[in-house]
């Protein structure tokens, strides 16, 4: 065989032992992912978010890699020099990292953010007061959607808040107006009923760990006494249980007389 067509296999040989180290790879990360993913419980949605995002990274970090180590042993092949290159590269990456001092603080801001686990893939949170679900976690970004579908692209170093709503538990948070001239009691026993049933619900138990709290009269403002609680849920469901909930606390406080103070404008005339 010609030198040309040595160069030729081995430039094949090559290509496509790089194409079968990113499939091992991807298929390494899906693995990692669903064993991750096994199991029961709230504990296995944590794992899981966790193992979608270190999937995600891992898969696009081993492409690179493969993929620029394929690149040079192509152009060696070629019998292209990669000496110069590599000297070039280094130089570049000095220059750069004098001058893109921005990219080298987000990446290093996005390993972190990574590592200690603040945010993962389906995480819900407010990124510097912007609310969203998180679609991707990047070493150089933080990608959110939100509920108008329109998506936010943050720098990491950019992130100076951040506040995740769905790890581990969540709260709903719920308050309640009741009348000045009304019976408070009677209204916060009528939310307790309402929680109860919401309880031992077959659609919504799974979704509730504790029972509701219920603070108390929390506020005074105009018109009105605010009565607070709160129940505590699994991750990203405290919505649904919410309006659940809201939905019961009205139905009962009708059956049972108890009404919810409305606005009203009280003009006093003097002659």
């Amino acid at each position: 065989m010609t030198p040309i067509t040595l160069a030729l296999l081995r430039i094949v040989v090559i290509l496509i032992a790089a194409y079968f180290v990113i499939r091992i790879g991807s298929a390494a990360a899906r693995r990692f992912e669903r064993e991750m993913s096994r199991g029961t419980g709230l504990d296995v949605i944590e794992r899981t978010k966790r193992a979608q995002t270190l999937a995600r990274l891992l898969q696009k970090t081993l492409s690179i890699v493969v993929m620029s180590m394929a690149g040079l042993m192509v152009l060696r092949e070629l019998d292209i020099d990669i000496t110069p290159v590599l000297t070039g590269a280094g130089i570049a990456g000095l220059a750069v990292g004098f001058g893109a001092q921005t990219l080298v603080r987000d990446v290093i801001s996005g390993f972190f953010l990574i590592v200690e686990d603040q945010v993962r893939v389906g995480d819900v949170v407010a990124v510097n007061g912007q609310g969203g679900l998180v679609e991707e976690v990047n070493l150089r970004t933080l990608v959110l959607r939100d509920e108008q579908v329109a998506v936010h692209i943050f720098p990491n170093g950019e992130v100076k808040t951040l506040a995740n709503m769905s790890k581990d538990f969540s709260y709903y948070v719920i308050t309640v107006g009741v009348a000045y001239d009304g019976d408070v009691d009677r209204a916060i026993e009528a939310m307790r009923d309402a929680a109860a049933g919401l309880i031992v619900d077959a659609d919504f138990k799974p979704y509730i760990l504790e029972p509701m709290e219920v603070y108390g009269v929390d506020a005074f403002e105009p018109g009105q006494l605010v009565v607070k609680a709160r129940i505590k849920t699994v991750p990203l469901k405290q919505w649904v249980v919410g309006r659940e909930l809201r939905k019961r606390i009205a139905r009962l406080f009708t059956e049972r007389g108890i009404h919810m103070p409305t606005p009203h404008m009280t003009i006093r005339m003097e002659t």
